[in-house]
């Protein structure tokens, strides 16, 4: 008994005196970057500097402009080009990807918060300083917020659902045990006034935003991919109900119906969005809904996913519909609907984000609006447009930088060497 208590003792030690840092109110930081991407004007600017005091950024500007106070600590980057920290506005960070199909069965919810730590910290490193967290069994990601909030764990900065909204059978459920266990998630519910008991129930235990399934999934068992599993009057409820509370929506839609009834419900995003039509893409253009389409996973799940234990009926689902999201992305973009930058980590191992970036610009974006997606629009879209998303004075000092050019070559954003967040650097040069 008394060696296991010297070893938690132990434990909590290491785990205290390795606590992530705070950035002191008064501390003053000077970052020297070789490059700078500027999202908001969509340009490069050299030899810049940076000027940083406690969580904050107060000034930009060219070398020799910006007056470096005496004693300010200095950060100098070289020739590296410096980014704002990027955005990732859908993210499971308590999922791993090998815990799909029946595999998923055995994780509880003590695991899932464990997840979440390891996650978080792959995530912040990989450049990621904000993410929308759309999707967590048992307020998981609630905790987890939390203690990145408090300075206990290291993250990046979170909004977060808790668990999805659903029809009983649909993709917010349980599908895989049989009747006798009489299981159902948390989510899952029937009519709109008991869709709107979900919202409240999640707004009360700390969730930023709701997200609800409007159809089917990929990875869920026993449905169609984009299959409508709420009624326009579910939808409209749901919406009505979150928007009252001060939530944004995340809606997860595949199909083209789904996709068009969330957004005549007022839904703020459409997550995946594979099967949009012509309809849909005039409708998301016209109510200002964004499109946060994850078109990297479909090389992951192919690739890796009977191995992760997705069951075979999903990835026949995957294989339908991976090339014709790609194809719907570049039209959708190309059409002018608003485009955020949403990956699924989860599903594809956590740190990999960037990755998505090399397909956004293969199905028709510079590499510059790609950024964007990940930057300015995806600040947008969380309602945090003020605070994130660029590198300018009043927001926060969320950096990163990268040795190469994203800008002739976007894949140089998967190797990040410095990382910033709320002007404490994680990663890179202290």
């Amino acid at each position: 008994m008394r060696s296991s208590l010297l070893a938690s003792a132990a434990i909590c030690v290491a785990l205290t005196t390795a606590a992530p840092a705070m950035a002191q109110p008064d501390a003053v930081t000077a970052i020297h970057a070789g490059h700078l991407v500027d999202t908001a004007s969509g340009k490069v600017l050299d030899n810049q500097i940076i000027l940083i005091t406690g969580d904050k950024i107060t000034a930009v500007g060219a070398q020799g402009q910006v007056s470096i106070p005496s004693g300010a600590h200095r950060i100098d980057l070289g020739a590296d080009t410096v980014l704002p920290g990027l955005i990732d506005s859908h993210v499971h960070l308590t999922s791993n990807p090998s815990e799909e199909g029946y595999n998923g069965l055995a994780v509880t919810t003590s695991r899932e918060a464990i997840n979440g730590v390891a996650n978080a910290r792959r995530t912040l490193e990989a450049g990621f300083t904000t993410v929308r967290n759309v999707g967590a069994g048992g307020f998981s990601d609630v905790a987890l917020r939390d203690a990145i909030n408090e300075g206990e764990i290291e993250g990046p900065r979170m909004l977060v659902s808790g668990p999805a909204l659903g029809a009983t059978g649909g993709h917010a459920d349980e599908n895989l045990l049989p009747f006798e266990y009489h299981r159902s998630s948390e989510g899952a519910a029937d009519g709109p006034w008991a869709l709107r008991s979900k919202v409240r129930q999640n707004a009360k235990y700390g969730a930023d935003l709701i997200k609800f399934m409007s159809t089917g999934g990929v990875l869920s068992h026993g449905d169609s991919v984009g299959g409508q599993q709420l009624t326009q009057d579910e939808m409209n409820a749901i919406v009505d109900e979150a928007h009252m509370w001060g939530r944004k929506v995340a809606v997860h839609a595949h199909g083209a119906a789904g996709i068009k009834g969330a957004i005549i419900a007022g839904a703020d995003s459409i997550e995946h969005a594979s099967l949009i039509d012509d309809e849909g893409i005039k409708l998301a253009k016209a109510h200002g809904t964004y499109l946060s389409m994850d078109i990297y996973n479909d090389d992951f799940i192919l690739a890796e996913g009977e191995k992760m234990g997705i069951e075979p009926a999903s990835m026949d689902k995957e294989r339908s519909i991976g090339k014709l999201q790609r194809e719907n992305f570049e039209k959708a973009f190309k059409a002018g609907a608003k485009m955020a930058f949403g990956t699924d980590a989860g599903v594809y191992p956590h740190g990999d984000n960037a990755k998505q970036f090399a397909v956004m610009v293969r199905y028709g974006m510079t590499p510059m609006q790609a950024i964007q997606a990940a930057t300015i629009a995806d600040a947008d879209l969380l309602g945090l447009g003020d605070k994130v998303g660029r590198i300018a004075p009043g927001f926060y000092a969320d950096l990163i930088a990268v040795d190469a050019d994203p800008i002739k070559d976007v894949k140089a954003l998967e190797k990040v060497s410095f990382v910033m967040k709320s002007g404490v650097v994680w990663k890179g040069q202290r």
